[in-house]
């Protein structure tokens, strides 16, 4: 297989200035044409659109070596061989009906007693009397005695007599089949065994290019593309690829080769009855053509119709909150399941065409087998141009080809999907990295002094062009000095970091170290002078020795000990039962973060670097943990560069130097002292901190007073583990939606302290620890329990089986017909004879008329039963979704994405487990049992020894099934360790990256290729013997019975039309039963898919919206009270959010909630709508605890407007009716309503006014206008408290003023709770609480509080944002 043979020289020569091609004349044989990557662009955007097929089939095989090549070619003949034993075997089986025939009319000619057999041909007899028949009457009697004696008289034609011994050529006959079936066995063997080989060792090496090549990328390549992807690369894509170059090609090639062959056998033998049936044959390509066509339209046409009911799924799940907060989840089930109707419609009509299709080819193949029959016995009887054996070939002979060809079709979406797949992939193997990590070039400094220096730096990273990081930043860090970078979030002080480790290259300007430019460095070597501790450690999966040695390679265990020592580990680490030898778990979960932390800081000494990178080292840390780490990095930071970036101040105030950061720009540097006089970045931060602190230490020195307690560990900071979320989802946020969460106009400093609760989506920070593999393990469900939703189709079923029945029993009544024509061959009489054949044929139309109707009927009954079971799930599936507690919805397993492919795709596959499965089932068994029950009847020792070969016929049956399908699963389970230890590596390429530690990871991935690769050889071997078995159970089968018949038609005298009658109706219902066993879509995945359905609906939730208990009361006042609080979210415990909140508000009364971000404001406002209860303490509603209250009545008292409000996708009248899901709403209200939110006059500006469709999410409003309608949707519901969750935080003055004024009117007579950071807003509420860390530090009126002179008094003097 020439490796050139693709080359797109000639693109150059049609338009010579045709860029986008780069063909050199130097390029290797076999590479394909590189595309110029001019810009990233060009990449993201050949992302987005799926990758075009760009590899030639010959191009997969560009890695074999001549030892493989050689391999395949030898394959490949022994599969033309193998091709060329099917029809060979016809040729045989030609002349075995033959004998069988002339045998048969021997015996007639015999059992004629006027003749005899004489020197071996048939003469009359010679002293023959007729007697007289006194039965009849005289006359007549002695008449036919005359005729049979004149008869006499005519000399017969020579026919042979006493030659043919029955046994013996059956002998013979057997002995061909075995010795066919034995080349087919050995044959078959090679040629998978070679081919499989041959593809192992391809993708290992593919394996091996591939994992090298991506861990030499550069981390912005990483940052463009997802680590999942890169998996799945890595396993299913190279899979595929596997598919494409192992066994499928030699398949290809054997099915070929029939195909061919058949032909072949056709022409040479009798071309008349071949052109006939190729005239017929085009029929049933339309038919397949057509059939492939209507199913993929309806297809299309169904999941289109699906989409709307997902969006619908997708939209309602993404906003829960709102959706909880206004009641609207019964609206919503009904809203969905309207949409899941004209999906229903276009699946059962698939159905219907599918049945209707597949009768269409069955009618179509009777008919053929009728005309060639009827055409044939012509040839045969009239003109004898063919004998009965030569009809036989030449018709199995087209029917085998067609076959074949049919079969060999699967294997062309194997290549096809090969080659998609090795376009990627090989286009990642020919890609030049940017940044070449494992490069030998580059500089390596003699003396390292330590002084960084950054020149006018400007940097975005590659995967969001469109925000600028750096701008034009300017930074000195001089050797030997202690350097702090602050600042808010996003402000570019890790990429600053990130820079000099040389992960990126600035656009514009120069990282310079010592006054040389880094990028003219040697990489690895700059990467080993640099120590970095990170927010959030990774740790590999192996022992805290290994972890820290990966710091440096060969380091003694003694510089590990002193390592462990500096870092404040030693003595934790001596205190475990393993020591240095124990396991860190993966990503070290079996660690605290302290100890983490402090391994990592180990890790970074034992290199001994010149330059120390601290981003946060400690904000993750509890108080304790804290003090510890910290000293442990005072004591290593002497005498070496540091750069440290942090939040808290006691690490910042003895640093050498402080850097202010904004927007990408230093803004200010110097002492700690000098930067508070300025009153800038560092100032702000410094006050809202200090105060927190205090409240907190007060609150934990009465917890320890009163109950002699420790204090709780408190997780301070949430920001730190936001920003590393943000740094583990490798930066593909789209800027917009940071713009949100931080106020462009606010510094927000706080919002380093930890961002909005529910802005930042809490399941990013265990991305990383919980890998997604945690799957819950699942019993299948009982099909009885499946059945009883698909109870009310019961007629459908009933019908779509008795369908299935019939076409079950089509298979044997065929080859009864079969036997039938063969038969007729030896009879004597020609007009006898034809009246036969006529009759046969016209049965053969008519059981391909009934099993039209059937497959019909079969298609549609099945489908509309299925259909209907998969609404009814749907509906019920998302019924039971939209009952569920919030809380649920925060476990990344149920993130709205994954809860709509569930509902797509479980309910379909449950359908599986129903109507088809028993269709296939109720077919199978009617096939087999009509077959046998039929054999038995016309003889049954013939049937009793092939029902001994039946159990190997299915399994081989069922094996060929399986080969179309592929053995991917068992090498994906090989595959285990490798793919853990490619994920980890690819999920901590940063860290790997910082170590410089690619080359071991790329070492260890190859030694544990090692392993599946041998399996795969092993499997090469199993799996040929297998198939080769499989292929010959049929020529064995057949010797046996045949041999067998032969003495039965001799010695027991059975017609020899019985013979093939059994044999045929048990071969073929076998192998169709075999086949029908694996082709049932995949029964066990439907019974997991039902039981992952089922344990939905069974969830009990802790919240529940559906359930009426609970208190109801009729004067509801709003009376709310917080009493000791204390609140964790579910997916995070180890972040207490309240710490113990106690404050009350009365009927009427505003309460305002200030303070920093991540304090836990919108978290008591979440207790309130009872989307959580409180862990400890509790909510008092009018005096009624909130865990008591039911909830629907207690949610239809609140209205919420939040600061990004939610709309759904419909007119702005509906989503103001949202607001009161109770009742019908009228115009006039809405329109009242809108008035009050001073929406009405911008509405009737529309030009379709309250009909206008707001757009997806509402993306089609300003955000002022979004917020007054979301403002009206709250009024309508005529709340008695009203909570205002930074209800206008996010819009421009001008907008403020008129939805603030639509506020306050809103307020009147109402319990508000209002959630802000401006400080006009709150001025005139009645009560204003200052809360930080999940407490209450004062509260008061505004008066009050400044006259404190606290914490409030302070934010609104310097005139600090809030948050």
């Amino acid at each position: 297989m020439p490796n050139e043979s693709v080359k797109l020289r000639s693109i150059k020569k049609l338009g010579h200035d045709n860029n986008s091609y780069q063909v050199t004349d130097e390029e290797q044989a076999g590479s394909y044409m590189t595309i110029s990557n001019s810009r990233g662009t060009e990449k993201a955007q050949e992302k987005e659109n799926q990758p075009a097929i760009r590899v030639g089939f010959f191009q997969l095989f560009r890695f074999a070596t001549c030892k493989d090549v050689l391999m395949m070619v030898l394959g490949s003949v022994c599969a033309v061989l193998h091709g060329s034993a099917q029809p060979l075997m016809l040729l045989v089986f030609g002349l075995l009906t033959d004998t069988f025939i002339d045998y048969d009319i021997e015996l007639q000619e015999l059992s004629d007693d006027r003749k005899e057999c004489v020197n071996n041909t048939i003469q009359w007899k010679r002293n023959y009397t007729g007697t007289l028949d006194m039965t009849l009457p005289l006359n007549q009697s002695f008449g036919s005695l005359i005729n049979s004696t004149l008869e006499m008289f005519t000399p017969l034609s020579n026919m042979s007599c006493g030659i043919l011994d029955i046994e013996h050529e059956m002998t013979l006959f057997a002995l061909y089949y075995v010795g066919i079936g034995a080349g087919v066995f050995l044959l078959g063997y090679f040629q998978i065994s070679l081919w499989v080989t041959a593809a192992a060792r391809q993708i290992q090496l593919i394996r091996k290019l591939y994992f090298t090549k991506v861990m030499r990328m550069e981390i912005g390549w990483f940052d463009c593309t997802s680590v999942g992807e890169l998996n799945t690369r890595l396993s299913d894509d190279i899979n595929k690829i596997n598919d494409a170059i192992a066994d499928q090609v030699s398949i290809f090639v054997q099915r070929f080769t029939t195909f061919v062959c058949g032909f072949c056998i056709g022409f040479v033998k009798g071309w008349k009855l071949t052109l006939v049936i190729v005239a017929a044959s085009p029929l049933i390509g339309i038919g397949a053509g057509l059939m492939a066509l209507f199913v993929a339209k309806l297809t299309g046409m169904e999941l289109q119709a699906y989409a709307k009911a997902g969006a619908v799924a997708d939209e309602v799940l993404s906003s829960i909150r709102t959706v909880a907060a206004f009641g609207g989840e019964i609206k919503e089930v009904e809203r969905y399941d309207r949409n899941l109707v004209s999906a229903q419609r276009w699946g059962i009509r698939k159905g219907l065409i599918m049945g209707f299709f597949t009768g269409y080819m069955w009618l179509i193949i009777f008919l053929c087998y009728a005309l060639a029959f009827w055409y044939g016995s012509t040839l045969v009887v009239d003109t004898a141009e063919y004998t009965p054996g030569t009809l036989l070939q030449v018709f199995f002979g087209v029917l085998v080809a067609a076959m074949s060809l049919g079969q060999a079709s699967p294997c062309l979406e194997a290549f096809a999907a090969g080659r998609g797949a090795a376009t990627i992939i090989f286009e990642t193997i020919d890609r030049e990295p940017q940044i070449d990590c494992l490069s030998e070039s580059g500089y390596k400094l003699e003396r390292v002094k330590g002084d960084i220096e950054f020149h006018n730096v400007t940097f975005h990273y590659p995967s969001r062009p469109e925000v600028k990081i750096l701008d034009q930043l300017s930074v000195q860090v001089k050797s030997g000095e202690t350097t702090a970078f602050v600042g808010p979030s996003g402000a570019g002080k890790s990429t600053a970091i990130q820079l000099i480790q040389r992960f990126y290259d600035p656009l514009e300007g120069m990282v310079t170290l010592d006054g040389h430019d880094i990028r003219g460095l040697n990489i690895q070597w700059l990467r080993s002078l640099i120590g970095i501790v990170e927010q959030e450690p990774v740790l590999f999966a192996t022992t805290i020795a290994e972890n820290i040695r990966y710091g440096r390679p060969g380091v003694s265990m003694d510089d590990i000990i002193n390592a462990a020592k500096e870092a404040n580990a030693y003595n934790f680490i001596m205190d475990l039962p393993q020591k240095f030898d124990t396991l860190v778990g993966e990503g070290g979960g079996q660690m605290s973060g302290g100890q983490k932390q402090r391994i990592a800081i180990a890790r970074a000494l034992v290199r001994n670097p010149r330059i120390l990178l601290l981003d946060m080292a400690t904000s993750a840390l509890d108080n304790e943990s804290e003090a510890v780490v910290q000293e442990a990095l005072d004591k290593v930071r002497m005498g070496r560069t540091t750069i440290s970036i942090a939040h808290r101040l006691s690490t910042i105030k003895n640093a050498d130097v402080i850097v202010g950061f904004e927007h990408g720009r230093a803004v200010e540097r110097g002492k700690h002292n000098e930067l508070l006089e300025r009153k800038g970045v560092y100032f702000t931060l410094v006050t809202l901190q200090s105060q927190g602190d205090k409240a907190l230490n007060e609150k934990a020195q009465q917890m320890a007073d009163s109950e002699k307690q420790e204090p709780e560990r408190l997780n301070l900071s949430r920001a730190g583990s936001y920003r590393a979320s943000l740094r583990a989802s490798l930066h593909q946020r789209s800027r917009s939606q940071l713009s949100n969460l931080i106020p462009e106009s606010s510094i927000n400093v706080a919002g380093d302290l930890g961002l909005r609760t529910y802005s930042v989506s809490p399941s990013e920070k265990y991305d990383k620890a919980t890998p997604e593999e945690e799957e819950e393990q699942v019993e299948p469900a009982p099909v009885a329990r499946i059945l009883k939703y698909n109870a009310p189709e019961w007629p459908y079923m009933l019908f779509g089986s008795l369908g299935a029945a019939i076409n079950g029993g089509v298979n044997p009544v065929y080859s009864l017909l079969f036997s039938q024509i063969l038969a007729t061959f030896s009879v004597q009489d020609p007009a006898a004879q034809r009246r036969e054949i006529d009759g046969i044929c016209v049965f053969f139309a008519m059981v391909g008329v009934v099993s039209f109707f059937t497959q019909m009927l079969q298609g549609y009954a099945f489908s509309k039963s299925g259909e209907l079971l998969t609404r009814r799930l749907r509906r019920i599936g998302f019924h039971a979704m939209l009952g569920q507690e919030i809380g649920w919805f925060d476990d990344h397993r149920n993130s709205p994405g994954a809860l709509t492919t569930r509902l797509a795709t479980d309910a379909s596959q449950v359908q599986g487990a129903t109507g088809s499965q028993i269709g296939m089932i109720v077919n199978s068994l009617t096939n087999i049992g009509v077959a046998v029950l039929m054999s038995f009847y016309f003889s049954w020792k013939l049937t009793l020894l092939i029902l001994c070969f039946l159990p190997f016929l299915a399994l081989s049956g069922g094996f060929q099934a399986k080969m179309l399908t592929g053995f991917a699963k068992q090498d994906k389970q090989a595959m285990e360790t490798a793919g853990r230890i490619s994920g980890e590596a690819l999920n901590n390429i940063r860290t790997i990256a910082g170590l410089g530690k690619e080359k071991n990871f790329v070492e260890m991935y190859e030694f544990q290729l090692d392993a599946p690769y041998q399996a795969a050889l092993k499997k090469a071997n199993v799996y040929g013997a297998c198939y080769g078995f499989a292929q010959c159970v049929v020529f064995m089968t057949n010797s046996a019975s045949y041999r067998f018949g032969g003495y039965l038609v001799k010695q027991e005298g059975l017609h020899f039309s019985l013979v093939f009658r059994v044999i045929s109706a048990i071969v073929t219902s076998g192998t169709a039963l075999g086949r029908a066993s694996s082709y049932t879509p995949d029964y066990a995945k439907a019974k997991i898919s039902a039981a992952r359905f089922f344990q939905l609906l069974d969830r009990i939730p802790t919240i529940s919206v559906y359930s009426d208990k609970g208190d109801k009361w009729n004067n509801f006042q709003g009376n709310i009270e917080f009493i000791d609080c204390k609140f964790t979210y579910p997916t995070r415990p180890d972040i207490q959010v309240l710490n113990g909140l106690t404050v009350s508000v009365k009927p009427g009364q505003t309460l305002a909630f200030v303070g920093s971000s991540g304090c836990g404001k919108s978290t008591s406002v979440q207790l309130l709508e009872r989307f959580y209860d409180p862990d400890h303490g509790k909510v008092l509603i009018d005096g009624h605890d909130s865990k008591h209250v039911n909830v629907p009545y207690l949610r239809s008292k609140i209205g919420i407007v939040s600061q990004e409000p939610i709309l759904f996708d419909c007119s702005i009248a509906e989503n103001i009716k949202y607001g009161d899901n109770s009742r019908e709403i009228s115009m006039d209200e809405v329109i009242l309503a809108a008035k009050k939110a001073q929406l009405h006059d911008f509405v009737t500006a529309l030009p379709e006014q309250y009909n206008t469709n707001v757009g997806s999410q509402g993306s089609q409003l300003s955000r002022g206008q979004k917020q007054r309608i979301a403002i009206a949707r709250a009024i309508i519901r005529d709340p008695k408290i009203l909570l205002l969750d930074e209800a206008t935080s996010a819009l421009d003055t001008e907008s403020e003023k008129t939805v603030q004024e639509a506020l306050d009117k809103a307020r009147e007579g109402r319990t508000c709770i209002v959630i802000a950071h401006r400080l006009s807003t709150i001025q005139n509420s009645d009560i204003i609480a200052v809360m930080s860390r999940g407490i209450l530090i004062e509260q008061g009126s505004h008066d009050q509080l400044m006259g404190l002179k606290g914490a409030y008094y302070k934010l609104v003097t310097t005139g600090a944002p809030i948050s």
